[in-house]
Order: structure tokens, then C-alpha cells, then sequence
């Protein structure tokens, strides 16, 4: 087949030599690009007019246009695009350099043509200019397509305030700790959050906030934080939400260095001290180091090294850990070091979201027993039952855009919920039946010129009653694992005898045993270090035993969440997306409904991943784990972000499914409700616990009494 050169010489031998070189410029440069014969024929077809010899009409120029259409598209799907071989490269850097003095480039290919050519110039520089536009739309389409970026919406607060309270708060007049901040808006993108929303916390108590996932509460944390809603200048606010960076300063220097005060008192005590002993002073050091001994000896500042260790040593960290440099450690031990550089500081007003997510059972426990003496306030996110329980002095429930609170710990605020909802039920069935009685009355006698007067005041009386909505009611979480697969017979999964370890100074495991079946539910409980996740990677084969065996049955298909599982999502898209990258060839409703077992309903299924909560994407994680229908799950910390709902609906799902569970969790709650045997790992070795969770409570709480943290 002709080429599109060959082409253009054949129906056009007179064609002028710079149009020539012009014309197959654009078609070598833009071929890839030219979608049909229309846009070579609004590239080039003007030129090709004017230069016909025998006055072509614009449709034989077309039919031409199409030819040399179909020549590219032919050399573009063979790869035979026409190269050209240069005598030397092209040093594009010195093109560049000199770019001001060659005034006449506009571009590789596109130059000034000579005034004695015979194609009309300004017809000739349109056509470039039009050819120019068209490629940076078509480059900027593609880039939009290849790399759109995500992008987030930001949280907003307002709030109504005095100008007499904003006065006395500049004054520092206001010495009260409490805070109070009252009909306050708080908003993601454009969805409302919190509305006319009302927050107490008075000084020296400790307050859980819960609420459904996605619905604003860490959002309500980082606003109060930022100070975006108004706290006094004076109460000092402190937000454990991102890890310590990682540099040279040993963990319990950082921890130290946390108290501002204790520092810069002990920085200007070495400052004097250097001025008194150079000879330089001028007399007022002297008084000026005694004022700084008595503020330091005030606060206890040589106590101060004892209290971080003891804070560091109760979240894990070991003598020879606090000696470590901060880049030492992962993300979760940094994490760690954050909560006791905030433990330590002791703010006015704490501010914690999720804390037990980052600990294992004991630090757990320990932080319990720390936080129940805490002289300031706290305001803690938290999913865990048993630590609200532990913790807290009052709940503050977050739901349809408003704040309840309430006295005492979440066992109390479920029995006063309930409660209070059954009296608000009551109260509104009574004025509906009262509301119904009177426009009986008002529909029989509306007509009676003898009840005219008594209708008018019922009407008046109608009015005047404060209308009552009924409750709405928080739908019931449901999850939902798939078990529609035969009972396979035992052994399903166990480990003989298994040696494990990554280098041969760190020794992991030895004589490991561990058996599961379908009708397992093990949770696999230690310290952050001990081993955990490497057992369950042993179970799933993604590792191999040094020594030992790990046997499976061959039908054996198992569904694995890990606790870094928002690492294995593409925030980039949808969830719908999501399932579909992942599971192709399947019709959207088929992924709507897998996503919708786990809550991930409507607007929520085509939001980009990466503007849900952090419950929110644990869910889609779930649902992507379970659309192959696994007959066995292996669960890494299952209940991280999850709220108190969703837990509860994850145990039920559990107990229904008829597979195999082996987990690892802190989680006590889940724990209780899920597990049939309790599996220690420490110092090398699995050991089953047969008191189940009350026993290993209990001699956690021995060894905080043997090393005196209690």
C-alpha cells in the first residue's frame, strides 16, 4: 500500500516544496493523534486546495485526506512509524540555553516560513496555530486521564460567640478551666456534620466520645485541636494523632522534652551557669538562677526522667528501647511515643482518638489504671467497650448531627439511653393521641356557628403545643460472611514442631504447634513484637518454617485482613471500582451488593476511597476479603477504626459463619464474644490459656504488682 508521501506526490506533483515539507511535518508528528479523516482533512485539506493543479473539490480532497487517514493508522497499529536517523544527537539542552537568540523556532517542526513562498502565510500560520491548541488540549486531557489527583475535602467549624465573652478571654481575666462552646457547626466538604451542636467538659473529667463511623468525631477532635471552636487562650490542648518523627534523640529524651516548661527553665539554668563561670556576670544571675531552682524543685523536674521511664516502660518500652533513637522504631512504636510524650506533658485538655488501637492487651490494661488518676480532662475516641468502661466519667454520644451527654461510663449511658428514648417514645405517642383527640374535636364541630369559639381555641392550643418528631432510629449493622462451601474433613490446618526465625540472632519460634478446624475460633493474644502476625503468616503459608511442617488441606481457601489493610486499597477510586479492578467481568450490581452487606450503601459506594473513615474502609476491606468466599479467615486486628455497632455485628458474623476463625485482637469485647480457646504468644512459644481471657487478665495484673506500675 502507498504510503501517505506517496500519496501526496502522486495527486499532487506541483505541490510547493515548503508545503510539502510542511504538511508531512504534521502528519509524522501528529498521526498518532488524528482520530479520523475529518481532523487531517481540517489540518491540511485547506493547503491541498489552493496547490491542486486540476482544482480538486473539497471531496476529492476529503477522499485524499482519508487515504493518507487510513496510511497512518495502518503504520501506527505495525509499528512502522517513518524515523528518521540523525547525523549527530540532539544537545536539547544547549537549544535551550540559546533559546533567546533563535527567535524564529516556535517549535520542533513548526518554523517561519520565507516571504517568497507561494502558500499564503497568514492562512499557513492559523493552520499552525489551530494544530498547536489541539495537541495541548489533547496532552492535557491525557494527563487529567492518566493522574487525576484526589482530591480531599477540608473540614469547616463555626460557632455563635459574644464579643463579652471573646473580651474576657483576650483580658486573661478568664482563669476556669471548663469549656464550653455552644450552638457550633461543624462541616466536611458539604456535608453537615454537627448543627446548633452543644460541648460541656468540665476540668478534671474523663469523657468518651462514640458515634457511628463516618459521622465526625475525629473531625470534631481535630477542630478542637486547631482551635477552630473557641477553647480559652490559657487551657493548653494536646491531640495524639500523628506519629513522632524519626532523628537522632533517644526515646526518653523525646519524652522529656515534651515538657516545655521543665526545658526551657533547665536551658536558661545552663545559660547562667555558663555566664557565672566565665566571669561575665553582672550580679542579677544569682537571683535570677534561685527564682529558676525554686520553679524547678516546684514542679518536680528531678523526678522527671523516673516518670517518662515509668510512662515508656508502661506502653511497652523496655530499658534498652528508651535508649533508642526515635528513627529507630516503626510507625506503631512512634505512635506509642507520641501517647507517652502527651502522657508526660500533661495538658489541660487531652485529646485521644483510638488509643488502643496502637497497644496490645497489657499496654492496654496499663493505660487503663494510668488514665483513671489523670488531674486534667480528657475527650478520647474510643471503640472499645471495656476501656470506655475502664476510663471514662461521662459518654458524649455524636448522632443526627448533635452531641448527647451523659453521666457515668457506656454500660450506664446504655441502660440511660435506652431509657431516655422509651420516655421520649411515651411522650410522643401521648401528643399524637392528645393532637388526635383535639382535631376530632375541630373536624366535628368546624361547621357549628354554637362551637365557633371553642374550634378557634383548640386551633390556638394546637398551635402552642411543641411539636414532637418521631425517633429515629439508627439502623442495625449487618455483616455477613458467605459460607457456601463443603464441610471439609480434618486436618484443615495446623503447624508441627515449627522453627522460625529471620536471622539467626533472632530466634522467633521454636517446637511451634498449633492446630485449626472449621469449628476454631482461636484468638491469639501478646505483647506488639512478640510474634502475632508472624504466626498467622506461618498459618497462611507466607512464610516457611526454618524446621517443621505446616500442613493444610488442599480445598482450604483463605480470606486474610490484615491491620494495615488501608495499605492494600487503592484510595484513588470508588469502592465500586475497587471490586471491580479486582474481581473484573462482573455486573456493578453484583459489587454494590457485596459492598452493601457491609454498610457501604449509596453515595458511600462512589465516593473516592480515600475520603472515608477509618471504619469505612475497614469495611470495604471486609467486603473485598470475603467476595471470594474463603472457607477459613485469618484476622490481623480486626476491629481497628471499627465502631462499637460494627463490632458487635462482626462477632455475630463470626459465630453464624461455619467456616474457621483464628484472630489477633485486643479487643476484649470481641474476644469474649467470639472465642473459644485463648493462645499466648511469648518468649518463643504459642501456650494455651485455659481460664480464657480472665485468667490472662489476671496474671497480666500480677506482673504490673511484681514491677510496681500499679
Amino acid at each position: 500500500m502507498a504510503s501517505y508521501v506517496d500519496i501526496l506526490k502522486s495527486e499532487f506533483p506541483q505541490i510547493d516544496s515548503e508545503l510539502f515539507d510542511y504538511i508531512t511535518g504534521v502528519l509524522d508528528s501528529g498521526g498518532a493523534d488524528f482520530e479520523d479523516a475529518e481532523e487531517v482533512f481540517e489540518a491540511v485539506g485547506g493547503f491541498l486546495q489552493e496547490v491542486s493543479a486540476d482544482a480538486k473539490n473539497e471531496d476529492d480532497i476529503r477522499d485524499i485526506c482519508l487515504q493518507m487517514f487510513n496510511c497512518l493508522q495502518l503504520n501506527n497499529c505495525h509499528g512502522r512509524q517513518q524515523q528518521v536517523l540523525l547525523d549527530a544527537p540532539v544537545q536539547l539542552s544547549q537549544i535551550n540555553a540559546h533559546a533567546t537568540e533563535i527567535k524564529d523556532v516556535q517549535g520542533i517542526w513548526m518554523m517561519k516560513r520565507p516571504q517568497n513562498t507561494t502558500v499564503d502565510a497568514k492562512k499557513l500560520e492559523k493552520a499552525e496555530a489551530k494544530l498547536k491548541a489541539k495537541h495541548e488540549r489533547r496532552n492535557e486531557k491525557d494527563s487529567q486521564k492518566s493522574s487525576t489527583p484526589v482530591v480531599l475535602e477540608e473540614a469547616s467549624a463555626s460557632q455563635s460567640s459574644s464579643k463579652k465573652e471573646g473580651r474576657v478571654d483576650q483580658s486573661g481575666k478568664n482563669r476556669s478551666y471548663d469549656i464550653r462552646i455552644e450552638n457550633f457547626d461543624v462541616s466536611f466538604g458539604e456535608r453537615v456534620l454537627l448543627q446548633g451542636a452543644d460541648l460541656s467538659l468540665s476540668f478534671g473529667r474523663r469523657y468518651g466520645l462514640i458515634g457511628r463511623n463516618g459521622l465526625g468525631k475525629t473531625t470534631l477532635l481535630k477542630m478542637l485541636s486547631s482551635r477552630s471552636l473557641r477553647v480559652p487562650a490559657h487551657i493548653t490542648i494536646l491531640h495524639v494523632e500523628q506519629e513522632v518523627e524519626g532523628d537522632h534523640t533517644k526515646a526518653l529524651d523525646s519524652v522529656l522534652q515534651s515538657d516545655t516548661v521543665r526545658e526551657e527553665l533547665l536551658s536558661e539554668e545552663r545559660a547562667l551557669n555558663t555566664r557565672i563561670n566565665s566571669g561575665t556576670a553582672d550580679g542579677t544571675e544569682s537571683v535570677r538562677l534561685s527564682e529558676i531552682y525554686a520553679k524547678l524543685e516546684e514542679i518536680e523536674a528531678d523526678k522527671a526522667p523516673a516518670r517518662a521511664s515509668v510512662i515508656l516502660a508502661g506502653l511497652g518500652f523496655t530499658p534498652r528501647m528508651q535508649q533508642q533513637t526515635t528513627k529507630e522504631f516503626s510507625g506503631g512504636w512512634r505512635m506509642r511515643l507520641a501517647l507517652a510524650r502527651a502522657l508526660f506533658a500533661r495538658p489541660d485538655l487531652l485529646l485521644l482518638d483510638e488509643p488502643t488501637n496502637m497497644l496490645d492487651v497489657r499496654a492496654i490494661l496499663w493505660l487503663e489504671n494510668y488514665l483513671q488518676t489523670w488531674a486534667s480532662t480528657i475527650l478520647v475516641v474510643s471503640h472499645d467497650r471495656n476501656f470506655l468502661n475502664a476510663v471514662v466519667t461521662d459518654i458524649v454520644h455524636l448522632h443526627t448531627q448533635r452531641l448527647d451527654s451523659y453521666r457515668g461510663d457506656y454500660e450506664n449511658f446504655i441502660k440511660t439511653k435506652e431509657d431516655r428514648l422509651k420516655n421520649q417514645q411515651r411522650e410522643y405517642e401521648a401528643q399524637l393521641q392528645y393532637r388526635q383527640h383535639i382535631q376530632v374535636f375541630i373536624d366535628r364541630f368546624r361547621y357549628n356557628a354554637n362551637r365557633a369559639a371553642q374550634v378557634q381555641s383548640k386551633l390556638k392550643l394546637l398551635e402552642k403545643l411543641p411539636e414532637l418528631k418521631p425517633l429515629e432510629k439508627e439502623t442495625e449493622v449487618m455483616l455477613r460472611f458467605p459460607d457456601n462451601f463443603e464441610k471439609l474433613s480434618p486436618p484443615i490446618l495446623q503447624l508441627d514442631e515449627v522453627e522460625f526465625y529471620y536471622s539467626l540472632d533472632q530466634r522467633l519460634f521454636t517446637g511451634l504447634n498449633l492446630s485449626a478446624d472449621l469449628d476454631s475460633r482461636i484468638c491469639i493474644v501478646g505483647e506488639n513484637g512478640a510474634g502475632k502476625t508472624t504466626v498467622l503468616k506461618l498459618l497462611m503459608g507466607e512464610l516457611t518454617p526454618i524446621n517443621g511442617v505446616r500442613q493444610a488441606h488442599r480445598n482450604l481457601k483463605i480470606g486474610y485482613f490484615s491491620q494495615h489493610h488501608v495499605d492494600q486499597l487503592d484510595l484513588n477510586v470508588c469502592s465500586v471500582e475497587l471490586l471491580a479492578n479486582k474481581f473484573p467481568g462482573r455486573p456493578e450490581e453484583e459489587y454494590r451488593h457485596q459492598l452493601g452487606r457491609y454498610g457501604i450503601t449509596g453515595e458511600l459506594a462512589t465516593r473516592p476511597v480515600a475520603s472515608l473513615s477509618g471504619g469505612q474502609k475497614s469495611r470495604v476491606a471486609f467486603a473485598q476479603m470475603t467476595m471470594p468466599c474463603p472457607n477459613f479467615y485469618i484476622l490481623d486486628e480486626p476491629t481497628n477504626h471499627l465502631d462499637m455497632e460494627t463490632i458487635e455485628a462482626l462477632a455475630k458474623a463470626l459465630n453464624k459463619f461455619k467456616g474457621g476463625v483464628v484472630l489477633v485482637s485486643h479487643d476484649e469485647r470481641l474476644i469474649r464474644l467470639v472465642c473459644r480457646e485463648l493462645w499466648v504468644c511469648e518468649s518463643g512459644r504459642v501456650g494455651r490459656v485455659d481460664g480464657g481471657f480472665d485468667e490472662y487478665k489476671h496474671i497480666l495484673h500480677e506482673q504490673f504488682r511484681k514491677e510496681g506500675y500499679l
